[in-house]
């Protein structure tokens, strides 16, 4: 009896973030392990790391709307940001300035929809919306992303979904109780095709495995958005003590582009899909 496959996005995130890790995700992407990268807007030297993805016209580019590194796009917000010299605090930070409505959403969708018009004004066709550290699953934001989808017609929202995996470690449970209640109330907003999210447990640090033990409960027919962060690493551009500790974009690429990899995708019949082929 034919086995039914399981579709896959292999999603990048933070495209743009540093052109060492942009430069990993082409790679990857050259090499047809990932299908989908999400693009940050207000990243440094955007145009030329932009001018990249030209030629991989399979690759689906997204924005990865971002409240919390950085500086903003647009000036409103600057100003609402003067305690931090006006660039983007902390998701924890940022969070507190809007649940307080010290930062209003009119100012967020203003935001956010200057990220959108620049990579639209770079010519490319986003069809999907996800957010650096998951920040547009906070309710009030969820609903704003909802509206900038409908505005500038981009097809598909992430629904980050919390992942519980044994051994749970005290902080993937600090982790996972808040996403865990956030999904539950953004859920009911979701559409008929919104790829299942997998890839949490392991954010930053994705490895064979934690595929292996997630590909065996994935189910066949079914779409699942792999969420991935692979990359080069340049020390000379890198060099925050917090993100060197959260990351290993060169073990990830290196996993990807593995015989290892495609032998498991093999093992389990999963086939790599893009947005564009959800109906």
């Amino acid at each position: 009896m034919t086995r039914l496959p399981i579709n896959l996005i292999v999603n990048a995130d933070d495209y743009g973030y540093y052109s060492c890790v942009s430069r990993g995700i082409l790679q990857a992407v050259t090499n047809g392990r990932v299908t989908a990268t999400g693009i940050l807007a207000n990243a440094p030297g955007l145009e030329e790391q932009v001018s990249r993805l030209i030629s991989h016209e399979r690759l689906d580019l997204g924005i990865h709307l971002n409240l919390t590194s950085r500086h903003p796009l647009n000036a409103k917000m600057a100003e609402r940001l003067g305690k931090w010299n006006g660039q983007f605090p902390s998701a924890y930070g940022m969070a507190r300035e809007i649940v307080s409505r010290r930062i209003g959403l009119d100012t967020v969708f203003m935001e956010w929809s200057a990220q959108v018009e620049t990579l639209l004004g770079l010519g490319l066709k986003l069809r999907f919306i996800n957010s650096h550290e998951h920040i547009h699953m906070l309710p009030q934001l969820f609903k704003l992303t909802m509206e900038l989808a409908e505005e500038y017609q981009i097809p598909h929202i992430r629904l980050t979904r919390a992942e519980w995996m044994m051994p749970i470690s005290l902080a993937s449970l600090l982790r996972n109780a808040p996403l865990q209640m956030l999904e539950w109330i953004n859920a009911r907003h979701q559409s008929a095709h919104t790829p299942l999210f997998i890839g949490l447990n392991r954010s930053g640090k994705l490895d064979l495995r934690y595929l292996k033990q997630r590909f065996s409960t994935l189910k066949p027919v079914l779409t699942y958005e792999l969420m991935c962060h692979p990359g080069q690493f340049n020390p000379a551009e890198i060099t925050d003590p917090k993100l060197l500790a959260y990351h290993a974009w060169e073990s990830e690429l290196a996993m990807l582009n593995s015989n290892e990899f495609m032998i498991l995708l093999n093992e389990y019949n999963i086939r790599l899909v893009n947005y564009r082929d959800l109906t």
